[in-house]
């Protein structure tokens, strides 16, 4: 089967991007989430991530990297492999411009020449290992759906929420979200995590999610331009593929993928002590800029070598 790969990529240093931001979202506070340094920061992450895809999946097909009117400067963009996908060419209107990826996850079915079969990134992702197409799909020709086990995940944000009245995060308020919309329709709670690294799905199954099964809660959401409380996570796609028998559930522990916060030191330990086929740098609003230069620092020791996606 062809396996195509979509990143999502945005370079937070470009003046003309900040301006956009600033004009949209305003004075935001980047010591939340939502808005911090790290939701945006380049620190080419992409980079490292393609030399990680050429150096283990070079089997991959196109690959796919949708931005907001940017192009990375050592990139490219003449390689027959790679295709730059703008907001525009497959976002609505209503939703421009747009500083929510979770709002942009809801479209990717719209990228032309997408192949049926297709993997899902952020820049922050990695590959350790070799890995082949059966890495994510399985003979049945469904994806295989790697979620880290989380099973009081349910009461835990129920006891924070209500008991100790204090909100969740953006992020967990829309898995609850997703959580909740596969409950009503399928009648089952799934209590499953990302496990923030490299997803499959099938563009078929997306688009009729995204356009029948929940157009109107898709729909009602078009205008969140900025992360808010009643987005809905893509781990959606997932949980109703589970719930139609269209999934290959899959739990993952730390030796299959690791997710690294780059301002705890002592990760980049555990790291190289569990040898993951998957890992994830992830960036934060607790991190420094110290705590970047460490990791790209990392990444470079780790994939040294220039790979043909580059100038």
């Amino acid at each position: 089967m062809d396996i195509d790969l979509v990143y999502l990529w945005v370079d937070g240093s470009d003046p003309d991007w900040q301006a956009k931001r600033d004009a949209f979202i305003g004075n935001a506070d980047e010591n939340v989430s939502a808005n911090c340094k790290g939701r945006y920061a380049d620190n080419d992450e992409l980079k490292y991530s393609l030399r990680s895809v050429e150096k283990y999946a070079s089997w991959i097909r196109k690959i796919f990297i949708v931005t907001d009117n940017q192009t990375p400067d050592w990139l490219d963009a003449t390689n027959p492999k790679i295709s730059i996908i703008d907001h525009k060419d497959i976002m609505p209107k209503e939703s421009l411009p747009c500083f929510n990826s979770m709002l942009i996850e809801y479209f990717l079915h719209k990228i032309p020449n997408l192949s049926e079969h297709f993997l899902y990134a952020n820049d922050d992702m990695f590959i350790n290992k070799p890995i082949s197409p059966d890495t994510f799909f399985a003979n049945d020709d469904f994806p295989i759906i790697r979620f880290t086990c989380k099973p009081f995940r349910r009461l835990r944000w129920f006891w924070k929420e209500r008991i100790s009245k204090k909100p969740i995060q953006l992020y967990q308020q829309a898995i609850v979200n997703a959580s909740q919309l596969v409950k009503k329709k399928y009648g089952t709670y799934y209590n499953g995590m990302p496990h923030h690294n490299i997803d499959a799905y099938l563009k078929s199954d997306i688009r009729e999610i995204a356009e029948k099964k929940l157009k109107n809660e898709f729909e009602a959401v078009f205008t969140n331009r900025k992360r808010n409380y009643n987005d809905i996570q893509r781990i959606i796609y997932s949980y109703i593929a589970l719930a139609e028998k269209r999934g290959n559930l899959r739990y993952v522990l730390k030796k299959e993928s690791f997710l690294v916060q780059i301002h705890k030191e002592n990760h980049y330990k555990k790291l190289e002590r569990y040898n993951p086929t998957f890992f994830c740098l992830n960036d934060s609003q607790y991190a420094q800029d110290s705590d970047r230069i460490r990791a790209k620092a990392f990444l470079e020791k780790l994939f040294p070598q220039k790979s043909a996606f580059e100038k």
